[in-house]
C-alpha cells in the first residue's frame, strides 16, 4: 500500500458541505494502489451506545462503539491518482470520519491523526472532522445559471443598428480586417436588432464585454463606471435592451474592471497633474512623483500597460464608490450579473464586500471572476460564485483542435479539472473554449469544422454553464486580439448555416435533456488511444446517456464498456438496435439508452 501517496484534508474541496443535509467526501490514492475504500462515520457525540447488537464490538473497552463503514466510489483517475467519491447524510449534521483502505493484501485505516491496524476506539480526535452544516456556510450560486447557455457579445463588433452614434472614423461594417485601435459602431440598438438570432439559436443569457465610458474599441480602460459609452447609446436605450432580452427568456451579464482603470480617467488625470497633493494619490499604487510612462510606468499597472493604472480597492472612499456601482446596474437596470475583469489581482476583502453589495441588490445575481488558474481561495462561498473555466478550455483545445493530447491525456486533463472544485461549484462554472481574449476556437482547429463540432459537443454536453463567443455559430474564424475581435458579417453568404442548426441541435438537446447538462454525474465509460475515441457517460438514477467522441481521420467502430441494449441516437435522429457504432471521421453521437 502506497500510503505516501494518499492524502486528504476536511477543506474543499476534499470535503465540503453540498446542501443543508448533504456532505461531500473526496479521497484520492495511488493510481491502481487501492481495491477499495470505505468511509467510517458517525456523528462526533454518538460513537458509544448501551446497545450492541449490529454494531462493531470491542471486547476490552467498557462500552460499545457505534460506527458506519459505507463504501466509496471510485469516480475517475488520471496519471498519478485514483479519485473517490461519497455523499453523506448525516442525520444531526455533524460528522467525524475516517477511511479503510484494502488494496488486496492488507487494511489499514486513515484519519486525521494518521494511519492505524484497525480504527481507534478511545477517541473521537483521532477522526477528521466537519462539526455543523451551518445553512449560511453552504456555498450557493444561483439555480439558473446550470440551465444558461451564454452569448458572449463584444459590443463594437456585434452589430451597427444606429449610425449617428459611432465615433469618429467609424468604418464601414466589416470592410476590413479588425486593428487594436479601429472602430465599427456596434451598438445597443445592434443587438436589439437582432434578438431573433439569439433566440433561433437558443441563447438564454448575453455576457457583455464592457459597456462603460471609455476611449477604446473593448472598453476595458473605464472612464466612468456610472456612464455608458456614448457610442452604444444612451441609459433608456440599454434600459430597454435589458427588458427586451428579459422578455426573451435571456439574462444579461455585465463586464467590470476594477483593478484598472484608463489612463485619462479623471481621477489618475488628478494625480499626473498635482502629484503628491493630489486628493486621489492613495486611490492608486505610486512609486514615486512625479507620474512617468517611460520606459515602465512608476505606477501599478494591469501587467506593464501604461493606459491602465492598478486601483487601490483597500481605500475607504474607493471602496464605498466601487459598491456603489456593484448595487447600482443591478438595481437600476436589472441586470442578472457581473463578470469581473483581472479579478485575482483585486483583494479578497473587496469581493467579500462586493457579494454582499450584490447578494443585497439581487439574490440570485450571478458573480463570475476572471481567473485563469486554480480558484480555490475564492470559490468557498464568501466572494464569486463561479469562474471562467479555462482549464477546461485548454484540456478540450489540447484533445480536439491541437492535436496536443491523446485520449487517455485527455481524460486525466478533465478529470483533474472536475477535481479542482466542488460539484456545487461545477455546476455553475462558466465553461467556454475561446474569448476576446483568444484565438477563435476554428482558428485553433485550422478551420477544421468537423474538431470544432466535437469541441461544442463536448463543452455544451459537460457540467457547467457554456459560453459561445459571438460568431462561433456561424463560423467566424480569427486570430488572437485584435483577429478574434472581427465583425460580425451579418451576411448569408458568409454564415455557414449549417454549423449554425448544429449547434442550435445541440443547445436543445441540452434543454430537453437536462442529464446532458448538469443534472446528472459526468464519467468517461470508454478511453481508446488507438482510435484516438471517447464516449463520455451521463447519468442519473432513472436514465442513462452516452456521448461518442471519434476524433480521428477515420471511421470508428465503439461499443461502451459495461453497456448493451437499444437506444436512440439523439443527435442524428435515428433509432440504433446495438450501442457498438460506427462513426464517421471527426464526428459524435449521443445516445439514450432505451
Amino acid at each position: 500500500m502506497m500510503k505516501e501517496a494518499i492524502y486528504h484534508r476536511a477543506m474543499s474541496p476534499f470535503v465540503y458541505k453540498y446542501d443543508r443535509e448533504t456532505i461531500h467526501i473526496r479521497f484520492h490514492t495511488k493510481r491502481g494502489d487501492i481495491e477499495s475504500v470505505d468511509l467510517i462515520w458517525n456523528d462526533p457525540y454518538d460513537w458509544h451506545s448501551e446497545d450492541p447488537a449490529m454494531w462493531n464490538f470491542d471486547p476490552d473497552k467498557p462500552s460499545y462503539w457505534r460506527t458506519y463503514e459505507t463504501p466509496m466510489e471510485k469516480i475517475g483517475f488520471d496519471d498519478a491518482y485514483d479519485y473517490w467519491f461519497i455523499s453523506i447524510k448525516p442525520p444531526f449534521r455533524r460528522l467525524r470520519y475516517g477511511f479503510r483502505l484494502n488494496d488486496g493484501q492488507e487494511t489499514a485505516v486513515y484519519t486525521e491523526k494518521g494511519w492505524f491496524e484497525e480504527k481507534p476506539l478511545d477517541d473521537t480526535g483521532y477522526y477528521f472532522c466537519v462539526p455543523f452544516i451551518n445553512p449560511i456556510d453552504i456555498f450557493h450560486a444561483p439555480s439558473w445559471v446550470k440551465d444558461t447557455v451564454w452569448y458572449q457579445i463584444f459590443p463594437d463588433r456585434f452589430a451597427n443598428g444606429d449610425a449617428s452614434l459611432n465615433p469618429k472614423e467609424t468604418l464601414p461594417w466589416n470592410s476590413t480586417e479588425p486593428t487594436i485601435t479601429n472602430f465599427f459602431g456596434g451598438d445597443f440598438q445592434g443587438v436589439i436588432d437582432h434578438i431573433d438570432h439569439l433566440v433561433e439559436l437558443g441563447i438564454t443569457g448575453i455576457y457583455f464585454c464592457p459597456i462603460f465610458k471609455a476611449t477604446t474599441n473593448h472598453k476595458y480602460d473605464t472612464l466612468d463606471y456610472m456612464e455608458i459609452d456614448p457610442q452604444f447609446g444612451t441609459k433608456e436605450k440599454f434600459k430597454e435592451l435589458v427588458d427586451l432580452l428579459h422578455e426573451n427568456g435571456i439574462k444579461v451579464m455585465l463586464d467590470a474592471v476594477f483593478n484598472h482603470i484608463g489612463y485619462h480617467h479623471p481621477w489618475f488625470q488628478d494625480v499626473v497633474e498635482n502629484g503628491p497633493s493630489s486628493e486621489y494619490r492613495d486611490w492608486f499604487y505610486l512609486r514615486d512623483f512625479p507620474v512617468v510612462t517611460e520606459p515602465k510606468p512608476n505606477y501599478d499597472t494591469f501587467a506593464f500597460e501604461k493606459n491602465m493604472p492598478k486601483i487601490n480597492t483597500e481605500h475607504p472612499e474607493l471602496k464605498a464608490y466601487l459598491l456603489d456601482v456593484a448595487r447600482y446596474w443591478v438595481e437600476e437596470f436589472g441586470i442578472d450579473g457581473w463578470r469581473l475583469d483581472v479579478a485575482n489581482e483585486v483583494d479578497h476583502a473587496f469581493w467579500r464586500d462586493f457579494r454582499k453589495a450584490v447578494k443585497q441588490a439581487n439574490p440570485e445575481a450571478y458573480i463570475l471572476g476572471e481567473i485563469w488558474h486554480d480558484s480555490q481561495p475564492w470559490l468557498q462561498g464568501d466572494q464569486f460564485d463561479a469562474v471562467m473555466n479555462y482549464p477546461f478550455t485548454n484540456a478540450s483545445l489540447n484533445y480536439f483542435a491541437l492535436d496536443r493530447t491523446t485520449a487517455s491525456e485527455f481524460r486525466n486533463e478533465l478529470t483533474r479539472v472536475e477535481m479542482m472544485n466542488t460539484m456545487n461549484v461545477n455546476e455553475v462554472t462558466f465553461n467556454l473554449i475561446d474569448s476576446h481574449d483568444t484565438p477563435r476556437a476554428l482558428t485553433r482547429a485550422k478551420g477544421h469544422k468537423g474538431k470544432f463540432k466535437l469541441l461544442m459537443t463536448s463543452m455544451l454536453t459537460y457540467t457547467g454553464s457554456p459560453c459561445i463567443y459571438y460568431g462561433d455559430e456561424i463560423g467566424l474564424e480569427g486570430e488572437q486580439d485584435p483577429g478574434c475581435r472581427r465583425c460580425m458579417p451579418w451576411d448569408e453568404a458568409e454564415e455557414d448555416r449549417n454549423l449554425f442548426r448544429y449547434i442550435q441541435k445541440l443547445i436543445q438537446l441540452r434543454k430537453d435533456h437536462p442529464v446532458l447538462a448538469n443534472a446528472g454525474s459526468y464519467r468517461f465509460n470508454l478511453v481508446d488511444d488507438a482510435n484516438n475515441a471517447v464516449i463520455i457517460e451521463r447519468c442519473t438514477k432513472d436514465e442513462t446517456y452516452l456521448v461518442y467522441f471519434n476524433n480521428s481521420d477515420s471511421t470508428s467502430k465503439l461499443s461502451p464498456l459495461g453497456y448493451r441494449g437499444a437506444a436512440y441516437d439523439l443527435l442524428h435522429d435515428r433509432d440504433l438496435e446495438s450501442l457498438e457504432i460506427e462513426l464517421a471521421p471527426f464526428s459524435a453521437a449521443i445516445l439514450k439508452l432505451k
